[in-house]
């Protein structure tokens, strides 16, 4: 695609990753038109945008991507050029104990932006879903949708029912970071400003009918990086950084590891450029120095379980 005037639709646009993208993209392109998309869930918060609140090439619209009228109202009125589809439910905890709701919103909701984007006047020139399930079906024929998947996504800003803010948020509360089960697990964690590199990568030079992964060869064990927050927040001797962890019983379902190969994407050019010492200080300072972010976020978020998204 060009660099001409282009007005962009972001869905879940207040959540952690899509609440970087649109900053972003407001920022970099003050000709572009930005429509922000969002229900304002629990993980939410309007204080994500407050750098682009202001700007006369952004606007937000509070609403359902489940909505049918909602959004096709958007796309017959706003000549949508690219959307950014990244409303989900993604609490690995909540999954098990509300399936309905993350069917409604991961399946419904993708089916009803699809067919309200096929069905405008002018659909747009390219549908990139961000991804990590396959719920889009034979609906993709003939339409300009990109695919991406990616590892764990970290950084400033996100909710604390995932693994590193919730292990930061219990060390900070004074309570030990809880592991689930004894079975050793690892993660590939990837820091938020490269994901959105990568978005805007797709944009410009990915293939519509592609899926591109986003990932890197990062690994850590789970152990291993609640040992490293525990050293970074508490500041203890290492023969004290056992005494920070506690084990609690696992999900009924756990995945050791997720590998993913991003060779088709780094063929476009994509590389990871924020090393994990870079990224992990980065958002452990921007805990510290946000204490209470969550907690005046909304009244609706709940107090910090010993539960958390591994």
């Amino acid at each position: 695609m060009g660099s001409d005037t282009r007005t962009v639709l972001v869905t879940g646009g207040c959540g952690f990753i899509g609440s970087h993208l649109v900053c972003s993209l407001v920022h970099r392109h003050p000709d572009w038109r930005i429509i922000n998309l969002d229900n304002l869930d629990y993980c939410c918060s309007p204080r994500s945008l407050e750098s682009v609140e202001d700007h006369h090439n952004y606007s937000l619209i509070r609403g359902d991507v489940c909505n049918l009228r909602l959004v096709s109202h958007i796309f017959d009125t706003e000549d949508i050029d690219v959307v950014f589809h990244l409303a989900a439910k993604t609490h690995v905890e909540e999954s098990f104990v509300s399936p309905g709701s993350f069917q409604r919103v991961n399946v419904e909701g993708t089916r009803v932006v699809l067919r309200a984007a096929r069905r405008a006047p002018r659909p747009p020139k390219r549908f990139i879903y961000v991804s990590t399930d396959e719920v889009y079906g034979d609906s993709l024929d003939q339409f300009p949708v990109i695919i991406t998947r990616n590892n764990n996504v970290y950084g400033p800003r996100q909710y604390t029912e995932k693994v590193i803010p919730r292990f930061l948020s219990l060390l900070r509360a004074d309570k030990k970071c809880t592991i689930h089960g004894t079975v050793p697990k690892s993660r590939h964690f990837l820091f938020v400003d490269d994901v959105i590199e990568a978005f805007l990568l797709v944009l410009e030079k990915g293939v519509a009918g592609e899926v591109y992964n986003i990932g890197n060869d990062f690994e850590i064990p789970i152990m291993q990086l609640a040992r490293e927050l525990v050293r970074m927040v508490k500041n203890i001797p290492e023969s004290q950084l056992d005494d920070w962890l506690e084990f609690v019983p696992d999900r009924p379902q756990v995945d050791l590891r997720y590998p993913i190969s991003s060779q088709k994407l780094q063929r476009l050019g994509w590389r990871a450029h924020v090393t994990w010492e870079e990224g992990i200080r980065q958002t452990v300072k921007w805990y510290e120095d946000n204490p209470g972010y969550w907690l005046e976020a909304g009244q609706n978020q709940g107090p910090i379980s010993s539960t958390l998204d591994q």
